[in-house]
């Protein structure tokens, strides 16, 4: 009876060995995949910084898109706009207007 209870000791005491072993080795499986290999932890943090990157981007667009619908809006509602603008960048000069253009010396041909 007692070399029964030493046997099923010693076979208790194996099969715990063995499942020790498989965790163990599952174990490192495991942190194999999530530090080494594809899909990795490092590749997880870049993505997120990737996003982030992204999404300040996209609002610094997002507040330059605002800024073109509002010059469109304007230059459809009134023609004062878009005369301003033809001055402005186009050299408009009105039918009734006289245009001066008044030129400084330049102090080192002087000398």
């Amino acid at each position: 009876m007692q070399s029964m209870q030493v046997r099923r000791h010693l076979n208790t005491s194996a099969n715990l060995k063995y499942l020790l072993a498989i965790l163990i080795t599952l174990f490192g499986y495991l942190q194999y995949k999530l530090w080494v290999a594809e899909g990795r932890v490092q590749d997880s943090w870049a993505l997120e910084q990737r996003i982030q990157t992204l999404k300040a981007e996209n609002q610094q667009l997002a507040r330059r898109n605002d800024a073109l619908q509002a010059e469109v809006m304007n230059l459809k509602s009134g023609l004062d706009v878009v005369e301003e603008k033809a001055r402005r960048e186009l050299g408009l000069v009105g039918k009734d207007e006289i245009f001066f253009q008044y030129i400084e010396a330049d102090d080192s041909k002087q000398k």
